[in-house]
């Protein structure tokens, strides 16, 4: 299996992860294993890497790339709202870094074949894991006109939300729309002339990440992530997240203030009785985001935000 990536911000997150020797660090996205892969040798001799993924062919690809390192890692196809469980599996009980980059790989995007690229002519099913029920063929030829637009503008931030959930509906009373190209073509029939040159995107892009945010409830699984993150981490931990949009980058930075954030008492409150305590120290007061040059030598790192904290 071919499986071409471009890790992001990979000396960012090396440096934010303060990987050394002897420490256990997890990557919850393996994706294309660039990250895993330059983590491996920072973290030996003595070292562990806990990969997961929900995508299986990244876990297959990860099997091979990562060889070299094979008793000192281990895999698992799972998404990561599931790493409380899988550490209690391989008894570990508090790990030194955690990783979580939120992005698509370019395997995803050009070589699945589930429909995740409006550039292509694929089924219509964007499911990160292909053991999951809903496909964005469901979603598109199921719900209603009002659902359908719900998402569309909050996951995708959506102008036209209305008129494409509406083209939607009288469409697939003629036939289902099944196909990524389908879909594309559909939803750029309602544009305005000049949506493109005018936005510098393609009339598709946020339609289609909706749909994808969805069918993955990748939003309300970041939710549930970040509110277990500290309690994985030793003391000094690392936690290291990449975002790609406005919806994921705001889940991530309000978690992190929060968990940084001690007493929550109203201020007239003459004395704390919530108890609530600080547990991890944020490294990146402003998101860091990738230099020129690294968007010059790969377009889709130019919207990554990268957010940073430390156990206390």
């Amino acid at each position: 299996m071919s499986y071409h990536h471009i890790p992001v911000m990979l000396e960012e997150v090396l440096g934010y992860l303060n990987c050394r020797p002897g420490k256990t660090y997890v990557d919850c996205t393996l994706g294309g294993c660039g990250h895993s892969r330059a983590i491996l040798p920072r973290i030996m001799p003595g070292g562990r890497l806990i990969g997961l993924d929900q995508d299986l062919d990244a876990i297959v690809n990860a099997r091979e790339v990562l060889r070299p390192f094979e008793d000192s890692v281990r895999l698992f196809h799972a998404d990561f709202t599931r790493l409380p469980e899988l550490l209690a599996q391989s008894d570990v009980f508090a790990v030194d870094g955690i990783l979580l980059d939120l992005g698509l790989s370019l395997h995803q995007l050009e070589s699945s074949g589930r429909g995740f690229s409006f550039l292509k002519d694929e089924p219509l099913d964007m499911r990160m894991d292909i053991r999951s029920s809903t496909s964005a063929g469901d979603l598109v030829n199921r719900m209603s006109e009002k659902e359908l637009a719900r998402i569309f503008r909050q996951y995708g931030e959506e102008r036209m939300s209305r008129k494409i959930a509406r083209k939607i509906i009288t469409e697939r009373k003629q036939t289902p729309i099944t196909t990524s190209r389908q879909l594309a073509e559909l939803i750029c029939s309602v544009m305005p002339a000049g949506f493109s040159a005018k936005h510098r995107i393609h009339p598709a892009t946020r339609t289609f990440m909706a749909l994808r945010i969805a069918v993955n409830q990748e939003l309300e699984r970041l939710k549930a992530f970040m509110q277990t993150a500290a309690d994985l981490l030793t003391p000094g931990g690392r936690l290291c997240v990449l975002s790609f949009h406005s919806l994921e980058d705001r889940i991530v930075k309000h978690s992190l203030r929060d968990m940084e954030t001690a007493c929550i008492c109203p201020p007239d409150f003459p004395k704390c009785v919530c108890s609530k305590q600080k547990t991890m120290r944020v490294l990146t007061r402003r998101t860091v985001r990738p230099t020129d040059a690294e968007i010059r030598k790969n377009r889709m790192a130019r919207s990554t935000k990268l957010r940073a904290a430390e156990k206390i």
